[in-house]
């Protein structure tokens, strides 16, 4: 993995007996020595995680009317904040209206905008919006500028209070503060289903930053955790992932992100595409399932009622909160399912049980 880009971080993580595995074009840590993705998953739960999402992109949209130049661009309504508010938005494809990144966008005023896309898709989305950018509105990649450090669970905002950041601010909206005299960032997001917060920081600052947590936060039981741990929470809380939930071939219609599009919008990336798929209703649609028995669902298995094939599974693993195996799946829609239906997924060549849901298999505590 010696071509792989390297968080800020990455010393620490060696430190802490990571294992790693290739995310995106970065080598980040799966896990870690001393409990592994279960621990890690449950302190997330119960207490307080600490993941080095670094990875993760940046990109900044500056000069007047970059608000309303994005606002053109991502299926997020823009106008439904205010500055000091972020927004799930999506980077749709104007041709065929597939996912080309899903992505968080920070509105710090109307001149200035802050994008957060996923790792292996920032070049693409800076580089459409760039294409796009009308003169005086500028489209910079930061990937490599900052550090992004999630603090997630119920003593999240315990932890980052002893540290004198903010914490008081509700949802999706973000404060700029300090942790050790080092500028950054607290927008109220994460992607596990927990009270959390992600930190965006220097990188210069990330490693200070990153101590300050896991010292401050030995007796509230935190716990470095992997991206495996990241993983398992945000597919108990049905959260898609770009790629497989979400894609170039699977729309916000198909994946149920509808709610993520300004459909009043005048004009967004896609929105001719949507309209039409909306208006038609999708071929297939995203739904969870849950496991009857042992069977732990995995991307790619096929979804059957009795000898028809009705969908595939797009995401899936073994839930440690709930103790069986969970997953999404795209089901075509011609075959009538609905929460509660019965069908059986191909794990391995031996069909296994499961029932249809909508998620989240557990209750949000992200409020």
């Amino acid at each position: 993995m010696t071509d792989l880009k390297h968080s800020p971080l990455h010393d620490r993580h060696r430190a802490l007996g990571a294992k790693f595995a290739a995310f995106g074009g970065w080598e980040m840590p799966l896990e870690y020595a001393g409990g592994g993705v279960l621990a890690e998953h449950n302190a997330v739960r119960n207490a307080v995680g600490v993941f080095d999402v670094s990875h993760l992109g940046k990109a900044t949209v500056r000069g007047a009317g970059a608000v309303d130049f994005v606002n053109s661009c991502l299926a997020g309504d823009l106008d439904k904040i205010a500055a000091g508010q972020a927004q799930y938005t999506l980077c749709c494809d104007d041709a065929t209206g597939g996912v080309v990144d899903d992505l968080i966008a920070y509105r710090f005023a109307d001149d200035h905008v802050f994008l957060i896309p996923n790792a292996a898709n920032t070049a693409e989305v800076v580089r459409r919006l760039a294409a796009e950018a009308p003169a005086g509105i500028e489209v910079t990649n930061r990937h490599d500028d900052y550090a992004i450090i999630a603090v997630q669970g119920p003593m999240s905002a315990d932890l980052l209070a002893r540290l004198g950041a903010p914490t008081r601010h509700g949802y999706m909206s973000f404060e700029q503060g300090t942790i050790g005299g080092r500028p950054l960032v607290v927008c109220r997001t994460g992607y596990t289903g927990e009270h959390g917060y992600e930190l965006v920081v220097e990188a210069r600052y990330a490693a200070a930053v990153w101590d300050a947590l896991l010292e401050e936060g030995a007796d509230l039981a935190v716990r470095p955790a992997g991206l495996a741990a990241r993983d398992t929470l945000r597919t108990e809380m049905g959260y898609p992932l770009h790629g497989q939930d979400l894609s170039m071939q699977i729309s916000p219609v198909q994946a149920r992100a509808g709610w993520a599009v300004g459909w009043k919008k005048p004009a967004f990336w896609g929105r001719d595409k949507l309209l039409a798929e909306k208006q038609a209703g999708p071929a297939r649609r995203l739904w969870g399932l849950s496991a009857a028995g042992k069977g732990i669902p995995r991307p790619g298995m096929a979804v059957y009622v009795g000898e028809q094939r009705v969908g595939e599974v797009t995401s899936g693993t073994f839930s440690p909160t709930l103790k069986r195996g969970i997953g999404l799946a795209l089901l075509d829609t011609a075959a009538n399912l609905d929460a509660g239906a019965e069908v059986e997924v191909d794990v391995r060549g031996r069909r296994a049980p499961m029932k249809v849901v909508k998620p989240p298999f557990v209750p949000s505590s992200v409020k």
